[in-house]
């Protein structure tokens, strides 16, 4: 087994792609801060949308990072050896620069080479091509080479579903597999949209046997657990046409991303990425705390626990809080669901702050905000609020078993799977009662008449009503759990630009001691986090509501620059609390526009910004903004502020 950690793992591919004129740069915050149709950043490729697109980066067309990702849409799949709703995602791209023969023979040599991966144990997937798009041939090709370089005989096999490998190492899959678009197969791309092939790497892990539940026939897109997806390079080629045809792209770009928790998996040898020490140390402490070990029976508890708690000191760290709506409801979900595991595991007493503290030291000095007691604190609240949630439903729980039995109905019954799972889905429904402890009750009230086979089939018949409920779920709430399309409308422009003149007004009224912990912008509304003891007077909210409309009617310019991050700060420019950010960044400015005539171009020293005098806002900031603010249609009103956490204000504000 390779002794590499996380974290050396995670630093080798940033030196990696650096040696290869790649800048580095920071983590993008959890919740988007330019991107409305979403509520997380899902993907290393999220914030990097625009530049795919033709943006200009400050930092050139050579990008590597290391990001954090949320996916709430996974919360239901953990509790297996892969799946988590928290990851880092590596990612490095080529906007316009290099494309398949530098960028897969660079991975291969990483994965190789750098990691010390059998290429033996390596598979990989390409486009199968269709009516519009040809077979990724370049690839297949690019593939065969690199794996005879290292006497490998690759053959590439079609089928591989119903084939299995057999002899095979290179496999096409279709459009729903191997390809990649903002808006999902070709057929589904509006005109203009690029996209193109992807090309999927895998990891072979030779002692898990084959569950012939997943299929006849293993292959690498099996879910059995014997393959992990380790990453995935998107080839940007293609640009659909009025006709749906498709044409090649000018510029050509490279977007990877693959899963750090994975490969260190692959790198360490073992299918179950919570043996990571990525996850280890949070395994060790549960264990500590219930008195229990992490093995078969109890697994999938552990697993959920380490996850979710990791989860919600992450979101914590980038202002989300516990509430019934958006990303708040999200974290409300995460711990409640970590302490229905604890007390699958017998854990009785609050245990989250425990959990919370090993998460801050294992990542403390790679993300800093996140080094903040405030994010126990937080936690442990609500674990606290759900504990009596939770014994009121298992109240109600055993006033139903109760009733059951008055029924005289009885375990041999037909009737009690029936209505035993339903009942399950219910509680699940109604009050977030995991089907796990509602069958722990069901078995302590039946006493000896519960074997596995009859809590298997009620499990069985429960699932059946959660997955049709799930799949409804995720329809009616498509993309704003999502990685989106970044929404630049009109509207949300407009709003973005008056959530800048509302940050500066609120340091005009209370001070420069205001720090934003967060924003979020719809078409119908923006809302903003800051640092604020208590809540706002009637005489702050009109002071700030008077110096935004006045700003909007001043019919100010606003541009944006490019610098270093050191020339940026020393102009005043101000962001997100605690937020890491690249050496070259994009600054907006409401105020006068420079003589210079250098407005959205790259600046080197302070001598070419515009005096702070004729300015009223700088931020670092990706836009997307008006130039000026009289493009601000309506007035701004705030329609309410309200604590949402120790010395955390919120507000939210309309354009009327």
């Amino acid at each position: 087994m390779n002794n590499l950690t996380g974290s050396e793992v995670r630093q080798k591919y940033l030196d990696f792609f650096k040696s290869r004129g790649h800048a580095i740069i920071p983590s993008a915050p959890l919740v988007p801060q330019n991107d409305s149709t979403t509520l997380f950043t899902s993907s290393g490729m999220q914030p990097m949308l625009p530049y795919l697109l033709g943006e200009k980066h400050p930092e050139g067309n050579r990008i590597v990072d290391s990001q954090r990702c949320f996916r709430a849409e996974d919360i239901e799949e953990v509790g297996d050896n892969r799946h988590t709703t928290a990851f880092e995602m590596l990612g490095n791209w080529s906007l316009g620069d290099y494309f398949k023969k530098e960028q897969l023979p660079w991975l291969f040599e990483f994965l190789t080479k750098e990691l010390g991966l059998d290429p033996n144990k390596i598979y990989v997937s390409v486009f199968n091509g269709n009516d519009s798009v040809p077979r990724d041939t370049e690839a297949v090709q690019i593939w065969k080479e690199l794996f005879k370089s290292v006497n490998i005989e690759a053959k590439d096999i079609e089928d591989s579903n119903t084939k299995g490998i057999q002899s095979g190492r290179i496999f096409y899959y279709p459009e729903k597999k191997n390809w990649w678009s903002r808006s999902g197969v070709p057929s589904k791309m509006p005109v203009g949209e690029p996209g193109g092939p992807d090309s999927e790497v895998f990891y072979e892990f030779d002692k898990v046997q084959h569950d012939p539940m997943f299929g006849e026939f293993c292959h690498v897109n099996c879910d059995c657990g014997r393959y992990i997806e380790l990453g995935n390079s998107v080839f940007m080629q293609y640009q659909k046409q009025t006709d749906g045809s498709f044409k090649e792209l000018a510029q050509k770009n490279i977007d990877y991303g693959g899963g750090l928790e994975r490969i260190l998996a692959a790198v360490q040898n073992t299918p179950d990425v919570f043996e990571t020490d990525l996850f280890s140390p949070i395994i060790k402490k549960i264990e500590a705390i219930s008195g229990k070990e992490y093995k078969a029976e109890n697994q999938k508890a552990f697993r959920i626990i380490a996850d979710h708690i990791k989860a919600s000191v992450m979101l914590a760290s980038d202002g989300v809080f516990p509430s019934n709506k958006a990303q708040g409801y999200m974290m409300r979900r995460l711990i409640r669901r970590s302490v229905s595991a604890g007390n699958t595991l017998e854990i009785q007493n609050n245990f989250t702050s425990q959990i919370v503290d090993i998460i801050i030291e294992m990542y403390k000095d790679l993300y800093p905000q996140v080094n903040d007691p405030k994010i126990a604190e937080l936690i442990s609240e609500e674990e606290q609020k759900f504990r009596k949630t939770l014994h009121s439903a298992l109240s109600e729980v055993n006033k139903y078993l109760n009733s059951m039995s008055l029924r005289g109905i009885d375990a041999a019954e037909a009737i009690f799977i029936q209505e035993l799972s339903q009942k399950a889905f219910d509680f699940y429904q109604s009050l977030g009662l995991p089907s796990d402890i509602f069958l722990d009750e069901v078995e302590k009230h039946f006493v000896g008449k519960i074997n596995l086979d009859l809590r298997q089939e009620i499990q069985d018949k429960y699932y059946v009503l959660f997955k049709a409920h799930q799949d409804l779920s995720r329809s009616s709430s498509s993309g704003m759990f999502k990685g989106g399309l970044q929404d630049q409308s009109e509207i949300v422009t407009q709003y973005h630009t008056a959530t800048h003149l509302l940050q500066q007004a609120l340091r005009d009224v209370l001070g420069d001691s205001v720090q934003q912990k967060g924003s979020n912008i719809t078409a119908e509304r923006l809302r903003f986090d800051f640092s604020l003891t208590e809540r706002l007077t009637a005489d702050q909210i009109k002071k700030v509501e008077e110096i935004v409309n006045q700003k909007i009617q001043s019919k100010i310019s606003v541009y944006f620059q490019n610098m270093p991050l050191e020339i940026a700060r020393q102009t005043g420019a101000i962001g997100l609390f605690g937020e890491k950010y690249p050496e070259m960044v994009k600054v907006y400015t409401i105020g006068a526009l420079p003589e210079s005539g250098i407005v959205g171009e790259t600046i080197e020293n302070i001598d070419q910004v515009v005096e702070k005098g004729s300015v009223y806002s700088r931020e670092f900031c990706g836009g997307p903004h008006v130039s000026n603010t009289s493009e601000i249609k309506g007035t701004f009103k705030i329609q309410k502020d309200e604590k949402i956490a120790k010395d955390v204000v919120r507000i939210k504000a309309v354009l009327e």
